[in-house]
């Protein structure tokens, strides 16, 4: 193995804190890993890494050189792709939103992958909070207002919603007239996977955010079973118009004051903020930037 090659075993090594996890991400046996660590650290004459039974960690030596190697590994992917003709290429994961996946990404990738043969896509779906470096992941579509981190955020969309129903649930309950007239309704409880705690109602009332927690026949943790709850006539939800616009056709759901919508949510692509960004993972980001926008929040 070359020494660019140590590196890119090395730095994974660093962020998955497993040889088994590295030698998986870059398709090598792990005795090839196990190799090429113990040859990095023998040429330089430092120990790099704090290896146990279960666990894996950078020394301060290694963390050191961790971040010099970040450098020279992205100096060498742009110097790669800067000759003409040259396109990104390599392994890229990313961990999405399933909803907002299979509604503004799934459906172009045949493009994406026209523009850019080269790279494979390994695409998981998720809604909780995750650490990019340590699970391997090169960036994440996210849904809502973001905690504090050290990730950079990019918006590409803002989404509107609508608190709506189904027909059989306002015939057992009544249409409300006002958030007022709430009182002896139900809504179906949206449980956040990172806090656990159920997300009231949000109505936006003379630019004033007003929140309004219903009892609860239900909860779930899936923006898919929020919806299909809906349907069922088991409460009232809150979700963005571009999620419920087929049943809003259909008539299979009704929106109900229009007049205090719940207030729009930023969808946004994170990625790690001391990383420079290999072309692959710009490609995908700029990409499905476009994405976004072309689609819009419908």
């Amino acid at each position: 193995m070359d020494r660019f090659g140590e590196l890119k075993v090395f730095t994974r090594v660093v962020e998955r804190r497993s040889f088994t996890l590295t030698a998986q991400d870059l398709s090598l046996p792990r005795s090839t890993v196990t190799d090429a660590i113990k040859q990095l650290e023998a040429r330089l004459g430092v120990r790099l890494l704090q290896r146990t039974t279960r666990h894996v960690s950078p020394t301060l030596d290694g963390e050191a050189y961790y971040r010099r190697c970040l450098a020279l590994l992205a100096d060498l992917e742009d110097a790669e792709s800067a000759f003409a003709g040259v396109k990104p290429k390599g392994l890229l994961r990313v961990d999405v939103q399933g909803t907002l996946a299979r509604h503004f990404i799934v459906p172009s990738l045949p493009s994406f992958f026209a523009q850019y043969p080269d790279i494979e896509l390994s695409m998981s779906e998720g809604e909780r909070w995750i650490d990019l470096v340590r699970e391997g992941v090169d960036c994440v579509l996210r849904f809502g207002n973001l905690p504090d981190s050290d990730l950079v955020a990019r918006r590409v969309v803002t989404l509107t919603r609508l608190t709506c129903g189904a027909p059989s649930y306002f015939e057992r309950f009544g249409t409300p007239a006002s958030i007022d007239s709430l009182a002896g309704h139900r809504m179906i409880g949206l449980r956040s996977l990172t806090t656990g705690h159920l997300r009231p109602l949000e109505f936006v009332v003379d630019r004033n955010l007003r929140h309004v927690t219903l009892p609860t026949t239900m909860s779930v943790t899936g923006t898919e079973s929020y919806l299909a709850t809906a349907r069922l006539g088991l409460g009232l939800v809150q979700i963005p118009h571009f999620h419920g616009a087929g049943d809003f056709q259909r008539g299979t759901l009704v929106p109900v004051l229009t007049e205090h919508p719940p207030p729009s949510v930023p969808v946004s692509l994170l990625y790690p903020r001391n990383r420079q960004l290999s072309p692959r993972v710009r490609a995908f980001i700029d990409w499905a930037a476009q994405e976004f926008a072309a689609r819009g929040a419908a």
